[in-house]
């Protein structure tokens, strides 16, 4: 399935024109931009079997936002016509009242390309991805004699985006999305479990389609349901907790990432708000968001307001060297913008969001960090979770946690949650691992009602006294 290029300015827009109506909005302003947008999107899946789901998707629009200060007048439409830029200019011209500020620079260029432009919704045609997805429910079924049920899903999507700037400046960026997940149940003595495993990133739909990247999902989502079938209540107390690699970074993502977002510091509502050059972790600790990493599910060649993604340290040995920027935040901030200007889509206006954010490894060894572990859990794969800005407290549940006692591995738990805040729980870190890894592409994010792609990571860690939520006393 394909489509012209996206080129709002060769079509439906005469660019002399927009830029002039861009220009009036944002006279007096001190930032704004007009940023245009087509989404594509397909999303399959195939529950038990049968088509549950078989939808494609398409939007496009336009916003128009004028920045003066604190405040940001922001206005959108369905329609891409210079009629209803000029409806939106009015509105958005209301923030900036009568003028004043001198407009900032604006965002550098660059030439880089962090991933493909082809839409992966080319990749194989629709009867293809259902085959492949009956393949996956076969294979789960023939491997297991125990499964009940078997979710596969397949999603593809191709966003355009286009961003015309006051001074004349304009960018385009084209991104891919690709995603494959597979869910299962197995059955045993009328216990029921689950487990599942999923990949994804800024590229085609063919690789994901190769058994030979699939089957390995399914056999690991399989491998967590036999897992929790034989798992035991998790016990409730205080412990120590080693985190397994990769996606375990959802919790560095949730309890610590979000804090280090450029507007909460500015509004003073984060726990790591004013401790800008102060220790906020213990030595060793390296916290990294980096946008720059090619066909990464988080990555962006440029942000939602033309700025060039980064890779921003933003713990360095335990020091607090830097927040996550947008333009606004930023230039109230008296910092740089760090390319973390972000949106959902062309209704929603930036705002600093991560993308690929994640702890750097060092030298322990994992195998060794697990089996210093006197009293505690291994805590391998994560579920949902919940986190206060302000306070920094976090729940989150494991999917697949093990107990640990004089460094030998014991039982599978079920039920755990840990609770803690993230402040001290960097703090507390004790060791950590020499394998860094990232997640396997499947993440997303929420903020203000607002979703966006990102990626998470980190090493083995062992975090000493972590509240452990479970179903009997330790």
């Amino acid at each position: 399935m394909t489509d012209a290029p996206f080129r709002p300015f060769e079509t439906r827009l005469d660019e002399s024109a927009a830029l002039a109506t861009l220009r009036a909005a944002t006279a007096g302003a001190e930032d704004g931009e007009l940023f245009l947008e087509r989404r594509r999107g397909e999303n399959l899946v195939l529950d038990d079997g049968r088509i549950r789901t078989a939808s494609y998707d398409a939007a496009e629009g336009f916003g128009l936002r004028a920045v003066k200060g604190e405040v940001a007048g922001y206005a959108h439409s369905t329609e891409i016509s210079e009629s209803a830029l000029r409806r939106a200019a009015e509105t958005a011209r209301l923030a900036v009242g009568d003028g004043g500020g001198t407009l900032a620079p604006p965002p550098p260029g660059t030439n880089r390309r962090l991933y493909g432009e082809a839409d992966p919704m080319a990749d194989a045609p629709f009867a293809g991805k259902l085959d492949i997805l009956k393949e996956i429910d076969a294979y789960a079924r023939a491997a297991d004699r125990r499964v009940v049920q078997v979710s596969a899903s397949l999603a593809t999507s191709l966003q355009e985006v286009e961003i015309l700037r006051p001074e004349g400046t304009r960018l385009a960026d084209t991104r891919p999305m690709a995603r494959i997940n597979v869910s299962v149940i197995l059955e045993e003595s009328g216990r029921r479990e689950s487990g599942s495993c999923g990949s994804g990133g800024r590229h085609g739909l063919a690789a994901l389609l190769d058994p030979a990247r699939w089957k390995p999902m399914v056999d690991e989502a399989l491998r967590i349901a036999r897992v929790n079938l034989s798992a035991e209540p998790a016990p409730a107390g205080v412990l120590d907790v080693v985190l397994g690699p990769g996606w375990p970074g959802i919790l560095l993502h949730e309890a610590i990432g979000h804090g280090l977002e450029g507007d909460f510091n500015r509004k003073g509502t984060s726990a790591f708000a004013g401790l800008m050059g102060q220790r906020i972790a213990a030595p060793g600790v390296t916290v990294l968001d980096d946008g720059t990493i090619p066909d990464r599910r988080g990555s962006i060649t440029i942000d939602d307001e033309g700025t060039p993604s980064g890779r921003n340290v933003l713990i360095e040995d335990g020091i607090l060297t830097g927040y996550m920027q947008d333009r606004q935040n930023a230039r109230l901030m008296g910092v740089a913008p760090t390319g973390n200007g972000r949106r959902e889509s062309y209704a929603h206006i930036p705002m600093p969001r991560m993308t690929n954010t994640y702890m750097l490894g060092a030298t322990d060894d994992p195998a060794g960090i697990v089996a210093e572990l006197k009293d505690g859990i291994w805590a391998v794969g994560f579920g949902g979770g919940q986190v206060d800005i302000t306070s920094g407290k976090f729940v989150f549940s494991c999917t697949e946690a093990y107990r640990v006692r004089n460094g030998k591995v014991g039982e599978a738990l079920k039920g755990a949650t840990l609770i803690g805040d993230g402040a001290t729980a960097l703090q507390r870190i004790r060791a950590i691992g020499n394998d860094m890894k990232l997640d396997p592409g499947i993440g997303n994010c929420g903020k203000a009602g607002q979703w966006v792609p990102v990626g998470v990571g980190q090493p083995t860690l062992l975090i000493g006294g972590l509240t452990v939520g479970g179903q009997k006393a330790a």
